[in-house]
């Protein structure tokens, strides 16, 4: 049996979003030369939604891009129909080299997907630095990769489930871990 606890819901991913929005702009100081690359799908949302943020705070539009890594997965064979990879789009608001590159996902896990997108990234141009932006931080790191700005810490058993839900795709705002009794 199954067992869900809702983690974040939507006033809390809303604090999580404009804290991270808030030391983005810190860091950077100001935006300048940023942009945020949403890694498909939720990505892309928390990324408009770091945008949003960031222009009520500044003033200023900081661009927003999308990258797709179908192609620049590791596990590629297991995400393939008819021996076709499924392939989304990758959309860059302008040239990336030279750039700081902000980028954003949902859940950092073992961090095969940030190094899947880096490798993408990498194939479009040199920035100048990439940065890292998840909602959720849950362990199990499988490579070096450390998120610069985390909306929530999450320890978690491998065998349990974070699930991401956002209003754009799923009709409601929350975060929940899904155990296994």
């Amino acid at each position: 049996m199954e067992e869900q606890a809702i983690i974040l819901d939507d006033q809390a991913i809303r604090r999580a979003l404009t804290r991270i929005s808030h030391e983005i702009i810190e860091r950077n100081k100001g935006i300048d030369n940023c942009i945020l690359v949403g890694i498909r799908t939720r990505g892309i949302y928390i990324a408009e939604r770091l945008a949003n943020n960031i222009e009520k705070f500044e003033g200023t539009q900081i661009q927003v891009g999308e990258v797709d890594i179908t192609l620049y997965r590791d596990d590629l064979s297991e995400k393939t129909v008819d021996h076709e990879p499924l392939l989304k789009s990758t959309k860059l608001p302008e040239d990336i080299t030279n750039k700081k590159i902000i980028l954003v996902d949902d859940v950092l896990y073992t961090g095969r997907t940030v190094r899947a997108a880096m490798d993408a990234l990498m194939d479009l141009g040199r920035p100048a630095q990439i940065q890292l932006a998840v909602l959720i931080d849950r362990g199990h790191r499988e490579l070096p990769i450390r998120p610069d700005y985390i909306g929530k810490n999450v320890p978690t058993a491998r065998t349990e489930i974070v699930n991401v839900e956002l209003l754009e795709v799923d009709s409601l705002d929350q975060v929940s871990i899904k155990k296994n009794k």
